[in-house]
């Protein structure tokens, strides 16, 4: 049962630190104006109140890591577990709660792209993590 408790709170612990890697990636790629560049409209301060719940939501995403899927190839596991926060974002976030449209479109028509490019480094960054981590 320990074992069990380990795996959860890791993988909590993951999610996080990929939240956190994401949200820096994020800020710093719109403190380049970058997404301005290519016509999306993704820059976001860096402020407790937008970093927390991203933090928060980083790692109960990170519960992912709990089921055995790909666990001996981090990059694999990483890529296939980013596409269901993707999937949320794209699909249910931002049409129904942020009223940007069916994928974030209303932001630009390369929003999609941001969105998997910077959840797969989530999901890259906390598989990584986990790996590195999870071995002590």
């Amino acid at each position: 049962m320990a074992g069990f408790w380990r795996r959860l709170t890791l993988a909590f612990a993951a999610g996080c630190m990929g939240g956190l890697v994401n949200s820096l990636a994020l800020w710093l790629f719109g403190r380049a104006g970058i997404p301005r560049e290519l016509g999306v409209k993704l820059a976001p301060a860096l402020t407790p109140q937008w970093l927390y719940p991203r933090l928060v939501w980083g790692g109960i995403w990170g519960f992912l890591f709990v089921f055995p899927i790909f666990r001996n190839n981090p990059t694999a596991q990483g890529l296939f577990f980013s596409l269901w926060p993707s999937i949320v974002q794209l699909f249910i976030v931002f049409p129904y709660q942020a009223n940007q449209g069916l994928m974030g479109l209303d932001l630009g028509s390369l929003t999609p792209v941001f969105v998997l490019f910077f959840n797969a480094v989530w999901g890259l960054t906390a598989a990584f993590w986990l790996r590195m981590v999870g071995k002590n």
